[in-house]
């Protein structure tokens, strides 16, 4: 399994890891009752799951979870898996439609500008 493959509701958790470092599965499971409502035995669930696709880590004693990705990877990987997926694997595509509907200030296109010229570099 491809531990950067994550669903809506497994990076929900890993959000929870990436928030507050390593924890009991019982912490993370407390702060996702509070955000969505969710039981333990759901967070548990998502929490082995993540396991099983080598997204977090379990240790004793407390059940302590550990995320082996960063948030930086997954986001990386989803935002390739969406360039790829729905505009062909064009970049140049993904900005048109990024840009092409909403009209930017000055200082955002100069930010744009350089951060287009610090790739370069």
């Amino acid at each position: 399994m491809d531990k950067l493959n994550l669903v809506d509701s497994e990076l929900k958790v890993m959000s929870v890891l990436w928030e507050e470092g390593d924890s009991p599965a019982r912490h993370v499971a407390g702060i996702l009752s509070e955000q969505y409502g969710w039981n333990v035995n759901t967070t548990y669930t998502l929490i082995k799951r993540c396991i099983k696709k080598g997204a977090i880590a379990r240790s004793e004693p407390n059940f302590v979870c550990h995320a082996l990705v960063t948030r930086e990877e997954v986001q990386r990987k989803g935002t390739l898996d969406l360039v790829d997926k729905i505009f062909d694997g064009s970049t140049n595509k993904l900005f048109a439609s990024l840009l092409g509907k909403k009209e930017l200030s000055d200082a955002q296109i100069e930010r744009l500008k350089k951060m287009v010229d610090d790739l370069d570099e």
